[in-house]
């Protein structure tokens, strides 16, 4: 699993022009599955995400959690994060995993981040075309890949 995380003072989805997730300060994370994540995968990641301190302390130190800073999490689907440029200037993504695949994997980790983080997670929806906007807080953007555990 591949996340692109971003600390967020607010962030919402929108599809077909209905508002269907949407938070104020928190983390945004747009999240990819490819055909070799387990369970494992899930576990590590959903922990990471909770557990992750890029919120600032009492003393402007990133030493917060989402869960510490009362934040909240926005969890969007997006399997473009394993495209690959390498060839032509068309990306391939042939590392995403299928639905069929995909889906169960990332309710999964929806129903693991929700309990790992102890409150409901907003989402998107899975295979639909969404508008996302958000501002951008620090900035602040991580990339995490739960094979490249770095």
């Amino acid at each position: 699993m591949r996340a692109v995380i971003q600390r967020v003072s607010e962030a919402k989805v929108v599809i077909e022009g209905n508002v269907k997730g949407d938070i104020a300060k928190g983390l945004l994370v747009l999240l990819a599955v490819e055909e070799a994540d387990t369970a494992e995968d899930i576990e590590w990641l959903s922990g990471k995400l909770v557990r992750l301190r890029i919120f600032d302390d009492a003393n402007g130190v990133m030493n917060l959690s989402v869960q510490e800073s009362q934040g909240e999490i926005l969890l969007i689907s997006q399997f473009t994060l394993f495209a690959s440029t390498k060839k032509g200037n068309r990306p391939s993504y042939s590392r995403s995993a299928k639905p069929e695949i995909a889906i169960p994997l990332y309710e999964q980790f929806i129903g693991r981040l929700t309990a790992d983080f102890g409150k409901p997670v907003q989402t998107g929806e899975f295979g639909a075309d969404m508008k996302v906007s958000l501002t951008n807080d620090g900035p602040v953007t991580i990339i995490v890949d739960s094979k490249n555990r770095e």
